[in-house]
């Protein structure tokens, strides 16, 4: 278990995809995205293995939630900044996303 203090320093937010790509020299198949924080984060790259539910073009001006503070990654070329959660499924992950439009860099609670 977890400490409430220790949850909240993880900062949690929602931006929106505005690139999609193949991440090509990944080791499994995923995507490069590049996500639009708003004025306060910018724009952020992340690689994301959700190739078996979602293709490039379908991903973009979609809002996901992410989380902003990690140390980044390098996944094959691809600095990887932001971590997009989701959740597995019989078919692949499934992205989270807000139920309705917010403004990019909304923090989770």
């Amino acid at each position: 278990m977890i400490e409430l203090k220790d949850f909240q320093k993880i900062d949690i937010r929602v931006g929106t995809i505005i690139s999609a790509s193949i991440n090509k020299g990944a080791r499994h198949k995923a995507y490069k995205l590049e996500i639009d924080f708003g004025n306060e984060l910018g724009i952020k790259t992340s690689s994301a293995q959700i190739t078996d539910c979602y293709s490039p073009s379908e991903l973009i001006n979609k809002q996901v939630i992410a989380v902003v503070n990690l140390n980044p990654i390098k996944i094959s070329e691809v600095k990887s900044e932001v971590l997009v959660l989701g959740l597995d499924s019989n078919n692949g992950v499934i992205l989270l996303a807000p139920e309705k439009k917010v403004d990019n860099g909304k923090k989770v609670y």
